[in-house]
């Protein structure tokens, strides 16, 4: 497995390494995750196509790009990728096709072949899709067997709309799976999160899917907002500094949940993703140096499970934990990348959602405000 870094920003592309053109034609994935509006620049997608016209070309737009070492705004990231003994297969739905965001996700998974098949990355629409539907229709079809990674699409601060497009111009609603096959390649994974849960247990007492009305049979919106004092005025952003975290009925270990939006007119929050009623919640804030470390945790978790030298590293980390730490954000990225000894090539963007087993088991989750770090290795 071969891997060469692309970086497209004012106006002109650059690499790390120089492929001699018999080698572009080898390349068989490539993987771009850019500014909204540079995604959907007409000549990204064309000029994509001609440098690598064998290639599988995903695009995504982001909330943030993460290049090596250094986080960027206002640009593209791309790998280029080719496989000694993988062979991938690609798919992608609209989620306007489809009743449900967990009937897209599972006639996204259905379209793949499922013999052979190692490992998922998903690539989704961050603004139309219900990331906790999306996922329950993935383990619906893979009965929880199949590792999957991946993240939501971002839209920088905005909230306003996502884009992606599988060999075509990006748009809004895709859904991208990239499948993986084969026993030669080896995927390691961890995604933690680093905030630190305060308050009293408290129960979801009504509920319906990522809409919260009552914890402890009272208004949760009243509660939140009296919880966010000053800083209920500018939301969506300052909700991303203040998320929930949810144990799942039937689980130990919460996740963590951001708030999109409240709704006054029925007095609810509204989240990223699903809160169960029954679940148990508490409220939740971070520090720097603790949503650094956390990065250092799921490297370190990635980076053990094959013990090998990474082929390649992908971050997907969350806008919310982008704004909290500002002018520091390279910082845990310099994190993950202190335990890649070998130093190699990582790439990656702040999402609107991550998609990652939540714990040591193989079954996916839609998490938020976390680092997520999936290692390639190809034997």
């Amino acid at each position: 497995m071969k891997t060469n870094l692309f970086k497209y920003q004012n106006n002109s592309w650059t690499s790390k390494s120089v492929l001699k053109e018999n080698e572009y034609q080898q390349i068989q994935l490539v993987l771009c995750f850019a500014c909204k509006e540079i995604a959907v620049l007409p000549e990204i997608y064309q000029e994509t196509k001609t440098m690598f016209p064998n290639a599988e070309i995903a695009i995504s737009s982001t909330a943030g790009e993460i290049y090596q070492e250094e986080v960027y705004d206002n640009s593209l990231v791309a790998v280029a990728i080719n496989f000694d003994k993988t062979e991938i297969k690609t798919a992608s739905v609209n989620i306007r096709d489809f009743e449900t965001s967990f009937d897209a996700g599972a006639g996204l998974i259905k379209k793949l072949p499922p013999d052979d098949l190692a490992y998922i990355l998903i690539l989704s629409d961050g603004n139309l899709v219900n990331g906790s539907q999306l996922v329950k229709g993935f383990n619906a079809v893979t009965e929880k067997k199949i590792l999957i990674t991946g993240g939501l699409a971002g839209d920088g601060d905005r909230f306003q709309s996502t884009v992606l497009g599988l060999n075509e111009p990006p748009t809004e609603g895709n859904v991208i799976a990239i499948a993986f096959y084969g026993k030669n390649i080896i995927i390691g994974h961890g995604s933690e999160g680093g905030w630190q849960m305060f308050g009293p247990d408290r129960e979801v007492t009504r509920s319906f899917n990522n809409n919260l009305f009552e914890i402890d049979n009272t208004s949760a919106f009243d509660l939140y907002r009296k919880y966010l004092g000053p800083f209920e005025d500018n939301v969506p952003i300052s909700t991303l500094l203040f998320p929930l975290g949810v144990t799942l009925p039937g689980y130990s270990k919460p996740l963590v949940r951001t708030i999109l939006s409240l709704n006054k007119e029925n007095s609810s929050m509204i989240f990223a993703g699903d809160v169960p009623q029954g679940s148990q919640v508490r409220f939740m804030k971070a520090s720097t140096n603790n949503l650094i470390y956390a990065a250092e945790i799921a490297a370190k978790k990635a980076y053990q499970i094959a013990k090998l030298q990474p082929d390649l590293t992908l971050l997907i980390s969350c806008i919310g934990r982008k704004l909290i730490m500002g002018p520091r954000v390279d910082e845990e990225i310099e994190a993950v990348t202190s335990f890649n000894e070998y130093k190699s090539n990582t790439i990656g963007f702040y999402a609107y959602g991550e998609i990652s087993p939540f714990n040591d088991e193989i079954e996916c989750q839609l998490n938020n405000e976390t680092m997520t770090v999936t290692a390639f290795y190809e034997l």
